[in-house]
């Protein structure tokens, strides 16, 4: 017998992948940008607006966006794989329910809210 802890590691390994092989299946015909890679995260571009929410969009591994590519956007969108990888299918109900305010989704806060361009960057000495 399986242990239960091993068993849930898999569920959660299939779900990351399963939801990677949906998006790049999703994603591949609509990319008109290049496809390329930033370690662990796979990003398709030149995507159209109605194919992913927001300025572009983390499933499994793979980024969807259009042309919001910039270094933050990536470190964000790194952040995002790794929940992926933590929760697997769980991520989209989870995501869900932390509710549609970015500023108040916990998981756009862990992924970083002004790398993800929900905030402005602070100047420094702005005091805010």
């Amino acid at each position: 017998m399986i242990p239960r802890s091993t068993r849930r590691r898999y569920l959660r390994e299939f779900g990351f992948v399963y939801a990677t092989v949906v998006a790049l299946a999703w994603g591949l015909p609509l990319s008109t940008g290049r496809v390329r890679t930033d370690g662990d995260l796979i990003i398709l571009s030149g995507l159209p607006d109605w194919a992913y929410r927001r300025g572009g969009t983390t499933v499994g591994r793979v980024y969807l966006t259009g042309d919001n590519t910039g270094d933050a956007v990536l470190r964000h969108e790194k952040v995002h794989v790794q929940q992926w990888r933590r929760l697997g299918l769980w991520m989209p109900l989870l995501y869900w329910l932390a509710g549609t305010d970015p500023i108040k989704n916990r998981f756009e806060i862990e992924a970083g809210l002004e790398d993800g361009g929900y905030r402005r960057p602070r100047r420094p000495g702005s005091g805010s």
